[in-house]
């Protein structure tokens, strides 16, 4: 396998060569003239085409090389660092993607693209991508690590985010005051590490999600859900394609709905990168994964990623004076998986209104009723939770909402979604309007839909 796809990649490999050749020949981005950019433009965009034909003849051998067949589980960065080590020029070596992010988005060259096409080509084989799905549903290290601690203690400080048994329900609370509760890369991963261990407890059966209590002073002493996206963050080069973008989709949020993956396709436990078994129980035969029903509690607003989250909850209980929004339009990317959800949970209309126009839904709207179960006053909310918490904890409430995750989203549609959204959200992050719209927002004192 390994001679047939060095052979094959051969030619795609002159035409990647010839783009780096060019890129050695300019100055930095930043000092070029448009007719050296325009040279770049064509030399890169002919080499992503020959990576995107490659990846579409052989993205299964190549998968099937990188992981052993199959029989070997890796997380996104693994993954494609170990393609850059099989066959120069596919994607970006470490070397590369270190020197990009030392770079504010707007100067780097957009080699996260190229892992883009990779990603894309993987999860359009149906085989390779369903395997690289259940890879990003393992439990993390960390959360192995910090599990005999949270199991003891009840709680655990991840640094944006506390994690603590509160009864029956794991309780995990945002805690990035300073930023509105927005998404950095260090949030996407303490949430997977956070849902790890909510899954992993077996001292209680629900899961909360709620914002903490701000210090900003438009917002202090109020909780608040999600400010989205960290376009801060993003202007500074510091949102990562496949720790932020693609883990978030792949990882945390998958877990919500799908469950924690614990045992391979034999019943064995699942294993890392070297094939070794991770140190996690095995679930009930019948099963191979541990699941719960989740509640999000929204105070004051869910913006951008924080609405987002809400289509992947089982119970959604809001403050009367909060809203939600998806302001994916202004800030020019793909909102994750609402294109996918929103419409089959609010109809096409209202999702078309709130993803291509930016609408703005107030709780107290009727719409609003559509995306969440329960609209209260903010000093109710905790006596909600508490009730829903009781609600969810009944024993059947695990296999039913597995099997209704099941019919509204089969694994084959999400991989389908996901295959596209991995190349398109690549591309959208070094579109020139979203670096534009960035800078913008970047610059603003005082968050704006979907900033912080």
């Amino acid at each position: 396998m390994t001679a047939e796809l060095t052979a094959a990649w051969q030619g795609p490999r002159a035409v990647a060569a010839r783009a780096e050749e060019v890129l050695a020949q300019v100055p930095a981005k930043a000092e070029r003239t448009d007719a050296q950019q325009a040279r770049v433009d064509d030399a890169v965009a002919d080499a992503r085409r020959a990576r995107v034909a490659f990846m579409a003849e052989h993205g299964q051998a190549v998968y099937d090389a990188l992981t052993g067949d199959r029989t070997r589980y890796r997380w996104l960065d693994e993954l494609v660092f170990a393609a850059a080590e099989f066959l120069e020029g596919l994607v970006p070596t470490r070397e590369q993607m270190a020197a990009e992010s030392a770079l504010a988005q707007a100067d780097k060259e957009g080699r996260e693209i190229d892992q883009a096409v990779f990603f894309a080509g993987v999860l359009r084989q149906e085989r390779a991508g369903t395997h690289l799905m259940e890879s990003l549903l393992r439990p993390t290290d960390r959360a192995l690590a910090l599990l005999p601690e949270y199991t003891a203690r009840g709680s655990v400080d991840l640094g944006p985010l506390r994690v603590d048994r509160v009864g029956r329900a794991t309780h995990l609370t945002v805690t990035s005051p300073a930023a509105l509760n927005a998404e950095d890369n260090e949030l996407i991963a303490a949430m997977d590490v956070g849902v790890d261990l909510a899954l992993l407890d077996d001292l209680s059966t629900v899961g909360v999600l709620r914002g903490g209590e701000m210090t900003h002073p438009r917002y202090r002493g109020r909780r608040v859900f999600s400010a989205g996206i960290n376009l801060r963050h993003l202007d500074a080069g510091r949102i990562s394609y496949t720790d932020f973008l693609l883990r978030r989709e792949l990882g945390y949020i998958s877990k919500l709905q799908r469950g924690l993956l614990l045992t391979d396709g034999n019943g064995e436990p699942v294993t890392d990168g070297f094939g070794e078994p991770l140190p996690v129980p095995r679930p009930h035969w019948a099963t191979r994964t541990v699941q719960k029903p989740w509640i999000a509690a929204v105070d004051t607003f869910a913006i951008g990623g924080g609405m987002q989250l809400l289509f992947a909850f089982d119970r959604v209980i809001a403050a009367d004076d909060a809203y939600l929004s998806l302001p994916a339009a202004q800030e020019g990317i793909i909102p994750g998986v609402a294109n996918l959800r929103l419409p089959r949970i609010a109809g096409n209309r209202l999702a078309r209104q709130v993803i291509l126009s930016g609408r703005r839904i107030r709780t107290t709207e009727p719409e609003a009723r559509l995306i969440c179960d329960e609209v209260v006053a903010p000093a109710d909310i905790d006596a909600a939770v508490e009730a829903a918490v009781e609600e969810l904890s009944a024993p059947a409430v695990v296999a039913n909402r597995m099997m209704l995750n099941l019919a509204e989203e089969p694994p084959a549609v999400l991989r389908g979604y996901l295959a596209e959204f991995a190349l398109h959200q690549g591309l959208r992050l070094y579109a020139p309007d979203v670096l534009e719209k960035t800078t913008k927002f970047s610059g603003k004192k005082a968050p704006k839909d979907g900033a912080a």
